[in-house]
């Protein structure tokens, strides 16, 4: 048996540094880098990155590339143009309205509005998971309502659910508006100020300006958001008291549970409903004008009182007659 002589042995680049007997290497990292050189990650650091884009600096013609978008939209099949139109609503983020669609595609907006036909027909509930729904005055594309616990499931969100008092509220202002809050609570009869404040922070309801009369209540109604939110075309969907009432029992329990009615929900919906209600309001309306033009004759009558009283105690008084004043000297 033959030994030869055992020593650390210098390796190459491409031998293993580990030791034959597999224990660790005798050379430190500083001294295999100086022998093997820098790895694949630091030979780029010398270089300066290229610019790989164009410039767009100079803004595009927006005119002439409408109109060349126009002539290359008048070419274009039906099915190529349902197939656009869906890419676009894709994208957006809120509803699009047929103008708004002319816009970005350039297609004449008879197209446009039978092919969305066509789309709605292909994509609907039951049928696609993205449905296209017309909704704010435009159209856009969401899921599929029977796959919306799926959904949030992957995006991890809760359902949106409002409350008793803001359902109630939110239903008066979109039925009556423009409403002032005076009446939202004389119809509800507790204070709305809290929940009036919350629909207005989830921008589901907005100020429209000013009542002009005594003390210019301030007027509140619906926005856009509260059309998306509850996937109404405008304000002419929403369904009316008489449709309400006409709901099967099996409707009316699946309402219920949506909205959590109370008592005071119930209430609501009757005091919509009566005929009466408009009649008494306007009465009472007339009531508190009358008592305020009352009020204002009143004052006016106190201010003509006082000026009067303040005439006669600022006359001077005048001398009497008869008496004669010291003769001079």
């Amino acid at each position: 048996m033959t030994t030869g002589r055992k020593g650390p042995k210098k390796p190459d680049s491409d031998v293993d540094t580990e030791g034959a007997s597999g224990g660790p290497s005798p050379f430190s990292e500083e001294e295999l880098a100086a022998v093997t050189g820098p790895g694949p990650a630091d030979e780029l650091d010398e270089f300066e990155a290229a610019a790989i884009e164009e410039d767009s600096d100079v803004a595009p013609d927006l005119e002439t590339s409408f109109e060349k978008l126009v002539s290359k939209s008048r070419k274009l099949s039906q099915d190529r143009i349902r197939t656009v139109l869906e890419s676009v609503l894709f994208v957006a983020e809120r509803p699009l309205s047929v103008d708004e669609l002319y816009q970005a595609t350039g297609i004449e907006r008879e197209l446009i509005a039978e092919a969305l036909n066509q789309i709605t027909g292909s994509h609907r509930d039951g049928i696609s998971g993205i449905v296209l729904y017309e909704v704010a005055g435009g159209w856009q594309f969401r899921t599929d309502p029977h796959s919306g616990e799926y959904v949030r499931r992957y995006l991890r969100v809760k359902p949106q659910r409002l409350t008793r008092a803001a359902v109630e509220t939110l239903a008066i202002i979109a039925y009556r508006q423009p409403v002032t809050r005076p009446e939202l609570e004389d119809i509800r009869g507790v204070d709305c100020g809290a929940v009036l404040k919350a629909l207005i922070d989830r921008k589901l309801v907005k100020i429209l300006g000013k009542r002009e009369e005594v003390g210019r209540p301030i007027l509140y109604g619906t926005t856009r958001e509260f059309l998306e939110f509850f996937a109404l075309k405008d304000l002419s969907a929403l369904p009316t008291l008489r449709e309400f009432h006409e709901l099967t029992q099996e409707h009316r329990e699946i309402v219920e549970k949506e909205v959590r009615p109370a008592p005071v929900a119930a209430g609501t919906v009757e005091a919509l409903s009566d005929p009466g209600f408009t009649k008494r309001m306007e009465k009472s309306a007339a009531a508190s004008e009358a008592a305020l033009e009352d009020l204002e004759e009143a004052m006016e009558a106190a201010d003509r009182t006082q000026k009067a009283s303040s005439s006669v105690l600022d006359t001077p008084p005048k001398p009497e007659t008869g008496t004669e004043g010291p003769k001079p000297e």
